[in-house]
C-alpha cells in the first residue's frame, strides 16, 4: 500500500543510555557511539521499514568543531552517518529475517536538518531566520558536499520552516549536479500552514515544478494535522506524500516528562494513506514498536 519510513532517533538512543542533551542532539553519538547508531538502525529494520535515515539530522563542521573536534575529523563524521546506515541495511539483508521475506533492499535517506536545527534555538518550529537565500544554500553546501562521496539513495531535508529554504537546497543540488532524489518535509503549524505561516498548498505547487524533488511532505508535527495537511497537498502535486508525525505525547516542559500515547498516532496511518500519502514513518518519540504497527499495516 506505501512505504514505510523508520521513526525517531534520538527516543531511541536516550533509550539506550545515551544522554543527548547537546547542541548537537542524537548527532553527538557520532563522535563514539557508533555502534548504538548502527543498533537503532537494525531496531527500525527488523520493525520492518524500507527506508532508513542517517543520524545526521543536526550534524555540521561547525558544530563539531564547537566541540573542539578537528574540522578533519567533523568531515568524517558527517560522512560516518550515512556509511553507519549503509552497513546496518547492508548486513540486514544478508540475514533470515530479510532473506526469508519478499521485501524489496531498504533504502538509505541521508538526513539533512534545516538551519533552525543547527541554531538549536528553536526556530524551525518558528521560521524566524535571519539567513537570506544564499546563507541558506552555504549553510547546506558543506555538508552535502560530504555526504555526496557516501552516496546515500537519497536525501531528505527535514523539518523546514521556510519556503525559501526548500527551494535553496533544491537548486543547490542543481548547481551541484546531483541526481540522487531528495525528498523535503515541512515542520507545519496547524492543517493548513507550515511553520513560518505560508500554505501547504503553496509549498506543495512551488516544489512539484522541481525534478530533483521526488516527494513533498511533512515531519516533525502533531498527528492531528496531518490528514488535513496531506490532502491540502495530494490537490496540487503528483508526487509522492511523507509524512512521519510525532507520537502525539505531550511534553511538560515544568516536570520534564511526557504523558499520552501513540495511540491516536496509530489510529490515524490508514486516515493518512486514504488521504494520499504514499511513504509514512515516525518522527520525535516513536519507536521501532510503532513502526512495525505502521509496517503490519502497510501489508494488509
Amino acid at each position: 500500500k506505501f512505504a514505510v519510513l523508520d521513526g525517531a532517533f534520538a527516543t531511541e538512543l536516550e533509550a539506550l543510555g545515551i544522554n543527548i542533551n547537546d547542541p548537537l542532539w542524537s548527532a553527538l553519538a557520532l563522535i563514539d557511539k557508533e555502534d548504538m547508531i548502527a543498533k537503532v538502525h537494525l531496531s527500525y529494520l527488523k520493525a520492518g521499514a524500507d527506508i532508513i535515515t542517517s543520524s545526521s539530522y543536526q550534524a555540521t563542521v561547525s558544530g563539531f568543531m564547537k566541540k573542539n573536534i578537528s574540522k578533519e575529523r567533523a568531515v568524517d563524521l558527517i560522512a560516518k552517518s550515512v556509511r553507519i546506515a549503509k552497513q546496518a541495511r547492508d548486513s540486514f539483508i544478508k540475514t533470515e529475517d530479510f532473506l526469508n521475506s519478499e521485501r524489496a533492499v531498504p533504502q538509505v535517506a541521508a538526513s539533512l536538518g534545516p538551519y533552525g536545527a543547527y541554531l538549536a534555538d528553536g526556530s524551525e518550529y518558528r521560521g524566524d531566520y535571519k539567513a537570506g537565500f544564499d546563507d541558506l544554500k552555504s549553510f547546506h553546501k558543506e555538508r552535502i558536499e560530504i555526504i555526496s562521496k557516501e552516496k546515500p539513495d537519497l536525501y531528505a531535508l527535514e523539518t523546514v520552516p521556510v519556503l525559501s529554504e526548500a527551494l535553496a537546497v533544491s537548486e543547490l543540488l542543481n548547481e551541484m549536479n546531483l541526481q540522487t532524489p531528495m525528498w523535503i518535509s515541512f515542520s507545519c503549524c496547524d492543517g493548513e500552514h507550515i511553520s513560518d505561516g505560508t500554505g501547504i498548498s503553496e509549498c506543495g505547487r512551488k516544489l512539484d515544478a522541481l525534478e530533483n524533488v521526488a516527494a513533498v511532505g511533512i515531519n516533525c508535527t502533531q498527528p492531528k494535522y496531518i490528514e488535513s495537511l496531506v490532502k491540502n497537498l495530494r490537490a496540487v502535486t503528483r508526487k509522492a506524500i511523507i509524512v512521519y508525525p510525532n507520537s502525539g505525547e505531550q511534553y511538560d516542559p515544568v516536570t520534564k516528562t511526557w504523558s499520552g500515547s501513540s495511540e491516536e498516532f496509530l489510529s490515524s496511518v490508514m486516515k493518512w494513506y486514504a488521504a494520499g500519502a504514499n511513504i509514512i514513518g515516525g518522527c520525535c518519540r516513536t519507536t521501532p514498536a510503532d513502526i512495525k504497527k505502521i509496517a503490519s499495516m502497510a501489508a494488509l
